[in-house]
């Protein structure tokens, strides 16, 4: 379809707004519900809803189109943002997958008011075009099958190793490196208060302080990776979902929108991704994963750093598991704050495994 428009291509068509009509969100999203939108060969849309997007598979490609919200620390109320935030999404992806992130696409509005995908109307709103990534290599499938293979994953860490090392090194000072650890526990401890009920309060409490002593008595080790300038401009949300396995792997949906979520150590971003392979059937995993990047990057890594990571994610991960709850959904509310008691579960378990309250580092 020749879908990619150049930036100043994006421009001119934003800069054509006389006579515009208004197009209401539920407008747009049955258009791109449709087969017809995307061209002959077209014959099925599958439309997912995620938290900040809606996205729409056809056949051989992925169309993200963000929600117009607005909310801490992003904004993607109106086209000119949206725009801009899928043009970022697109340019920091290609880091880690050049060849599934395509472009921009705008939604334009023709002669006679119709909808068309990357018409030469006025653009009303913009999508990032991807490749669709085949099922079979995700790696969340391969766990779910149980027919992963070590040389995948050998693969996968040298990738991502290289990816960290190729990283921008960030300067954080060593104290705001710890502080962002008590703000995390804290916020997950408030959360489970508001929403988790007494049983699982109270388990969320009995992790926050196990990570408040591991901070005072041991934070001398997250002190040093500052100091070191271990933490990179990172991934941000390395789940088993966004890797597909293969002889080049493909790592996508880095975070776009806030730069300080991708501001990370990678063994930070590595504990969280053994941690999921874990919860999916694959704790050989995060070994691998570790190995590898410790060889390459000459990276000691302590198992005291690891464990307190995993805590961590398991921690944030159950937060945002109770967080569902304060708000409408269509899911059982069970299915939450089952996941939520599950991590709060695995935090505790890593948090007594690695002796918290030691004073070595």
């Amino acid at each position: 379809m020749g879908l990619w428009r150049s930036q100043e291509r994006h421009r001119r068509i934003a800069a054509g707004r006389a006579g515009r009509r208004e197009v209401a969100l539920d407008e747009k999203l049955a258009f791109l519900s449709r087969p017809e939108a995307y061209g002959g060969s077209t014959r099925r849309v599958e439309r997912i809803e995620t938290h900040f997007s809606f996205v729409f598979l056809t056949g051989e490609r992925v169309y993200k189109l963000k929600k117009p919200l607005r909310g801490n620390g992003f904004d993607f109320s109106r086209p000119d943002l949206r725009r801009k935030n899928a043009e970022e999404e697109a340019r920091l992806n290609r880091a880690l997958s050049p060849e599934v992130y395509l472009g921009v696409v705008p939604l334009t509005l023709e002669e006679g008011s119709r909808l068309a995908l990357g018409g030469s109307g006025p653009a009303i709103d913009w999508l990032v075009e991807m490749v669709r990534l085949p099922p079979p290599r995700m790696l969340d499938r391969r766990l779910l099958e149980g027919n992963w293979r070590r040389g995948d994953i050998e693969v996968l860490a040298d990738r991502l190793a290289r990816f960290f090392l190729q990283a921008r090194r960030l300067n954080i000072a060593p104290a705001r490196h710890i502080a962002r650890f008590r703000a995390e526990a804290r916020a997950s401890a408030q959360a489970f208060e508001d929403w988790g009920g007494p049983a699982l309060a109270f388990a969320a409490r009995v992790v926050v302080r196990r990570v408040e002593a591991f901070l005072e008595r041991r934070g001398e080790i997250l002190a040093r990776r500052a100091r070191e300038r271990r933490p990179v401009d990172g991934h941000g949300d390395l789940r088993p979902e966004h890797i597909a396995l293969g002889s080049t792997p493909q790592i996508i949906d880095r975070i776009e929108f806030r730069a300080d979520l991708r501001a990370l150590d990678p063994a930070e971003e590595l504990s969280f991704l053994a941690l999921e392979c874990a919860r999916h059937g694959g704790p050989q995993i995060g070994r691998v994963l570790f190995n590898r990047y410790r060889r390459r990057a000459k990276d000691r890594l302590p198992p005291a750093l690891l464990g307190f990571y995993t805590v961590m994610a398991a921690l944030i991960r159950a937060r945002l598991a109770i967080r569902h709850l304060a708000g409408k959904t269509r899911e059982d509310p069970r299915v939450w704050r089952e996941r939520a008691a599950e991590y709060l579960a695995l935090a505790n378990k890593e948090a007594r495994r690695v002796a918290f309250t030691g004073k070595r580092g």
